[in-house]
């Protein structure tokens, strides 16, 4: 057949007219036996259609095409689809772009800040708050914005002070140090101020360090000269007095202020500093510095007034006068500190908690990371994690350990996981931590009894200061103990210390907790990979029956009379089955629309037939037959321009997976053997089981007919997919029917709502698997044999394994009842949903009068009784 061969059929001026019209008078030549003839030549010569549409086709006809592949989602009114505008705004903003999410790479941070300059700054207060009962990490308050050390006063020269009056003197340098926040800076011009007020040679300031009994004054500068840079005083050893010690220990605790006319009379004075420095002390005054609140903040000297002179009673009050400012300066300096070291120390935690919980990784890599965190803040010769085994409390099965030599090392930077287990065991100490939950601080080792000595025997290591803590999990329970061995400069643990490594074991534990699930998530989708492969190695088919299927020319759908609703496969070969298939994939424009790669197609169809057993009814042929169907609804009524092609697809699919690996068994038998599926599905067993099959064919290699599709398109087919097997499940179908049928009765449907669509896709798929009742008698009565046939194989399973008697459907001694229980089916079942499709579309009606007809037929038998051989022909 040719061109010529089409313009003498319907003449050249009608094929453009056929072409714009053809979705309106389908109706008139889809059963024309010419236009059959014409739609089978051209579907078995593609190259040719393709050739004479690319010649001939118009703009108009060009367009009909893009509609007619393009309609949205639309409501249904009598059973002709109404579009609506709202469902184009809808199906243009259905697809969204997916961020992709780059790996971490997170590595091990080098601090630049240490445990030790929390204290220094004062900061003492625990990580651990309680607020309403739950732990917090992130202490409440920010350090105001004004609070910035960017503004600096413009700073006269000392000739420039020494022509001010006393009152303009000292309000010129409280404006010096008013703006600055930096402690070590504000220090070093108070006492330069000090200096040029009382004449001094040399100034010195202490500051409070430490609560209660452990208070002491530590030289925040010392020796100041009136000519010296700030950069020179910090050079210098810093000095720890004790509470109440010398002079200016004195001061701190007496809170009032001296002037000591001779240093070297007064029995408070310490004369090793003077041997220390090389500098003679002749006179001082030494004064508290208070705050706003009258609490001693810290104690200020001057020393050696110029001209060898002594300080008279007006230098102090001078001294006194300045001080008052300098107190309320130095608060606000330590409370800027403070918020500065509190911003560090939440950024040190938020570190790593992002390092814990950023990239899932192997439990040695994080608890290698928690090990680098911890001695980078806290230095220490050896830090520790040892984790509990699960039964055996004080039992430890793996011990990370991190040496202050392994840090040191060129290759520190490269490493992936700490030591395991490279050292003694301090038994007695890490139990006790394990067992009771108690954190232990001790400063000398080998005074505690708990302690054992002999795990420094025959090592080149001596413990001498130990900090552990229990490492709890979610659930609050002991997993396990980090312990430090040895701060360095021969110090002891601070609370400080104490603070950090208690939340740090609080996400140590909880780093461990999701490294353990993670690494269990891991091995478990290994191994369903490796059962996936072995599976679809003996489920899929060979590329090679692929390759052959696909290089069969494919018969046209009424060559193989795949539009007809009275269509029986007897006559087909199992290799014609998996072509006419291919053939509903081609004729629904499955194959372009989603990018379907033709040969994986081929394979999937194959693999899809493979996974069906060899039992009685429930096999490959009744998959074909449900699918089959689907196609001549969905084809006959034009029902697929409102569905839209992702639903066609996810229908068509789901008709020919609807059973895979159907034992020839029922739901009911499943639960009565207590078989894996039962255990494994609680309801709807073999649907939920025919559902997993399904997605273990489309995700086996070779088999991915949806690779070509979106994110979005492949969730929703997959919805569709679970959605339309599991409504094969009469239970299902009961209990949704009642709402399908009072759409369709009160005719208040709208097909372009979600739940109404679902109802109506569920409806379809079980109209489509009993829809042998709608055949012609021959065909009913053979079906009807096989499925006989196989729940008498279930029934002879119940008796004689499981000894309960069936049910009268699958007793074969009832097997003359076989009229009746059909007729009883067909009232229940199969009438109320084939009467509801035909009031949908009057193109339905022969389904619903093919299943009256064969009521009738069943009601006949059921009446009479007849020989068995009347029977079996049934006349």
């Amino acid at each position: 057949m040719t061109a010529e061969v089409l313009r003498n059929t319907f003449g050249t001026s009608n094929l453009e007219e056929v072409s714009q019209d053809s979705l309106r008078n389908r109706d008139s030549w889809i059963n024309d036996p010419d236009w059959s003839k014409v739609e089978a030549w051209l579907d078995e010569h593609p190259d040719f259609s393709m050739d004479y549409f690319l010649r001939k086709a118009t703009r108009s006809m060009v367009d009909a095409w893009l509609v007619s592949h393009s309609l949205p989602q639309s409501t249904v009114s009598n059973g002709v689809p109404v579009l609506s505008e709202v469902d184009n705004l809808n199906s243009a903003n259905h697809h969204a772009q997916q961020a992709s999410r780059g790996g971490s790479g997170a590595t091990t941070p080098v601090r630049k800040i240490s445990a030790q300059e929390f204290e220094k700054g004062g900061l003492l207060k625990p990580f651990v708050t309680t607020i309403d009962g739950s732990p917090t990490f992130i202490t409440f308050g920010h350090p105001p914005d004004y609070m910035s050390t960017s503004a600096r006063h413009h700073r006269k020269s000392r000739t420039e002070l020494k022509q001010l009056d006393e009152r303009e003197l000292i309000f010129e340098l409280v404006k010096d140090i008013c703006n600055d926040l930096d402690i070590r800076s504000l220090c070093h011009k108070i006492l330069q101020n000090v200096s040029i007020l009382t004449g001094a040679d040399r100034c010195s300031l202490f500051l409070v360090q430490g609560e209660g009994a452990s208070r002491c004054l530590v030289s925040k500068l010392f020796d100041v000269c009136p000519h010296s840079t700030l950069q020179e005083v910090e050079k210098k050893e810093e000095i720890k007095i004790s509470w109440g010690s010398g002079i200016v220990g004195y001061v701190a605790e007496s809170g009032e202020a001296v002037n000591i006319p001779d240093a070297y009379k007064d029995s408070r004075f310490n004369h090793d500093i003077d041997l220390m420095t090389g500098y003679k002390t002749r006179s001082m005054i030494c004064m508290p510095i208070k705050d706003a609140n009258g609490d001693v903040i810290g104690v200020a000297q001057v020393i050696n007034k110029y001209g060898d002179s002594t300080f008279n009673s007006h230098d102090s009050q001078v001294f006194s006068s300045y001080l008052q400012f300098c107190g309320i300066g130095l608060r606000n300096a330590q409370l800027y500190e403070r918020s500065q070291l509190e911003v560090k120390r939440n950024q040190v935690l938020l570190d790593l908690a992002k390092m814990i919980f950023e990239e899932q990784s192997t439990l040695e890599h994080t608890v290698y990371r928690i090990l680098s965190h911890t001695y980078s803040l806290i230095k220490c010769e050896r830090c520790q994690v040892l984790l509990l085994h699960e039964k055996s409390m004080g039992t430890f099965t793996r011990v990370f350990d991190l040496d202050h030599k392994d840090v040191e090392s060129a290759e520190f930077e490269n490493r992936l996981s700490p030591g395991d287990g490279r050292f003694p065991l301090n038994i007695g100490i890490t139990w006790h931590v394990a067992t009771t939950g108690e954190s232990v601080n001790i400063v000398n080792a080998y005074e505690d009894h708990r302690f054992d000595p002999s795990v420094d025997e025959g090592q080149d290591f001596g413990h001498k200061t130990i900090l552990a803590m229990p490492i709890r999990n979610a659930s609050s329970k002991i997993i396990g103990v980090i312990q430090l061995v040895n701060k360095f400069d021969d110090l002891p643990f601070t609370k400080n210390d104490e603070n950090f490594v208690e939340a740090f074991a609080i996400f140590c534990g909880l780093g461990i907790h999701n490294t353990n699930v993670y690494e269990k998530t891991v091995l478990a989708m290994a191994k369903q990979r490796v059962t996936l492969e072995v599976l679809s190695y003996h489920a899929t088919a060979s590329s090679e029956d692929a390759t052959k299927l696909s290089s069969l020319s494919v018969p046209s759908a009424q060559a193989y009379r795949l539009y007809d609703l009275k269509f029986n496969d007897f006559g087909l070969e199992d290799p014609e089955t998996l072509q006419a298939c291919l053939r509903m994939f081609m004729d629904l424009d499955l194959i372009q629309r989603f990018h379907v790669d033709y040969h994986v197609l081929c394979r999937w169809l194959l693999s899809v037939k493979k996974n069906y057993r060899n039992v009685t009814y429930h096999n490959w042929r009744h998959a074909f037959n449900v699918a089959q169907m689907m196609f001549a609804i969905v084809t006959t009524t034009e029902w697929w321009r409102y569905l839209g092609e992702m639903e066609v697809l996810a229908l068509i699919m789901a008709c020919l997976c609807h059973d895979l690996d159907h034992r020839g068994t029922n739901n009911s038998f499943q639960i009565k053997a207590s078989s894996p599926l039962a255990q494994l599905y609680s309801t709807s067993t073999m649907e939920r089981h025919h559902f997993d099959q399904c997605l273990m064919i489309l995700n086996s290699q070779g088999c991915q007919i949806l690779t070509n599709v979106t994110s979005d398109e492949y969730s929703r087919i997959i919805k569709i997919l679970e959605e339309c097997i599991l409504s094969t499940d009469l239970a299902v179908y009961f209990r949704k029917r009642v709402g399908f049928f009072d759409l369709v009765n009160s005719k208040v449907y709208n097909w372009s709502d979600d739940s109404d669509r679902e109802l109506l896709r569920g409806m379809m798929m079980t109209a489509c698997d009993v829809a042998a009742i709608t055949k012609p008698w021959e065909t009913q009565y053979k079906v009807a044999e096989l499925i006989a046939a196989e729940f008498f194989e279930q029934g002879d399973i119940e008796k004689n394994e499981l000894n309960i008697t069936p049910i009268d459907m699958m007793n074969r001694e009832k097997k003359d009842q076989l009229p009746a229980m059909q007729v009883s089916f067909i009232d229940t079942i199969c009438l109320p949903v084939y009467e509801a499709f035909a009031s949908l579309s009057d193109r339905l009606i022969t389904l619903l009068n093919g299943c009256i007809s064969n009521r009738n037929r069943w009601l006949e038998l059921s009446n009479f009784s007849e020989s068995e051989d009347d029977f079996k022909n049934g006349t």
